[in-house]
């Protein structure tokens, strides 16, 4: 959703939410060995209702696996301009796989710019169309190493995202394997992300990445120790995602946010890099098939709370996010 989108949240919607000061942190060991998921789903409840946002700590992703691909990454956006062109994000049409370099991507083109480069990859397909199709890769002799690791931590994250999407499920009270059938062949994209530092004067118009919310389901977020992610509260302040070491963030998106009726927010937030120092992220979109449908969930209407969304698939609603922050889309439209 945009920002214009959450402001028309109702009053009565917003005066559910509890405010908070700290993105909430969830040990999820429970959930991943059996030994408590009730636990762990009732504090997943909360922070997705109130902040939409929590980190997660015990998550059994192995530290090395995370530390290649930061590894990885830095190598790959210290290139050569040239070399990382060469890989632009245009040469893969609907694919959307590839580099996009600083200004290429607008996530609220009404008001900022983003001073950002990323590299996307997606799930290896021979078949093409939106967000389906072969991967760009560097040229394994420039940038030894890149797609094994950058790979294999996608391939991580799509097993650990199963394990949250089981806990989001608990915490509505739903099947643990309710999200599986959505997700046979699901829309899933590893982004490489490079923010420079800003200096002087920062406003809105220029920033690391302007306020939005995620498109699709679920979003795993590893950040380096430098800082800059910022979630907005209830209050609208917004609130530091200071790093913790051995977390990642975890976000709700948009389709989340429809499937629950607003009971769970894909909140905003924003990227402002004031640190001095370069910044490296590395977020992982977990969506759904592209024809899986996200409508209201009966249990989440009611008389007080009556549907407030169309049913949409999941692919489609996505996909026209993407053409209003991408030019070649917008062109070929």
């Amino acid at each position: 959703m945009s920002t214009s989108d959450i402001a028309r949240l109702d009053d009565t919607l917003r005066a559910t939410r509890q405010s908070f000061d700290k993105i909430p942190v969830v040990d999820i060991a429970p959930l991943m060995d059996g030994s408590d998921p009730e636990k762990v789903a009732g504090e997943i409840r909360w922070a997705l209702s109130n902040a939409g946002f929590m980190y997660v700590k015990n998550h059994s992703v192995a530290g090395d696996v995370v530390e290649a691909a930061f590894e990885r990454t830095r190598a790959f956006f210290d290139l050569p301009e040239a070399d990382k062109m060469a890989l632009h994000v245009s040469n893969s049409g609907t694919a959307l796989r590839g580099y996009i370099e600083p200004f290429g991507e607008n996530t609220d083109p009404g008001k900022t710019k983003d001073l950002k480069e990323c590299f996307d990859i997606g799930p290896e397909t021979a078949a093409t169309g939106p967000f389906f199709g072969p991967n760009q890769w560097p040229d394994e002799t420039r940038l030894p190493g890149f797609r094994d690791a950058v790979y294999g931590y996608h391939e991580e994250m799509k097993r650990l995202s199963m394990v949250l999407l089981s806990g989001i499920a608990r915490s509505l009270d739903l099947a643990p394997d309710f999200f599986e059938s959505r997700l046979q062949n699901p829309i899933s994209i590893q982004r490489l992300l490079h923010y420079p530092p800003q200096t002087g004067q920062v406003d809105e118009s220029v920033i690391g990445i302007g306020a939005h919310t995620d498109y699709g389901n679920l979003t795993i977020l590893a950040q380096d120790d430098v800082g800059g992610l910022q979630v907005m509260n209830r209050d609208g302040a917004w609130v530091e995602g200071t790093p913790i070491p051995g977390t990642f963030v975890i976000n709700i998106g948009d389709l989340v946010q429809r499937l629950t009726n607003d009971r769970y927010l894909a909140n905003l937030h924003r990227v402002v890099n004031t640190s001095g120092r370069e910044r490296y992220s590395i977020p992982f979109f977990i969506d759904a098939d592209f024809d899986a449908e996200f409508g209201p969930l009966d249990s989440c209407v009611s008389a007080d709370n009556p549907a407030r969304y169309q049913t949409v698939t999941c692919g489609s609603h996505k996909f026209q996010r993407f053409v209003n922050s991408y030019a070649h889309l917008k062109e070929n439209a």
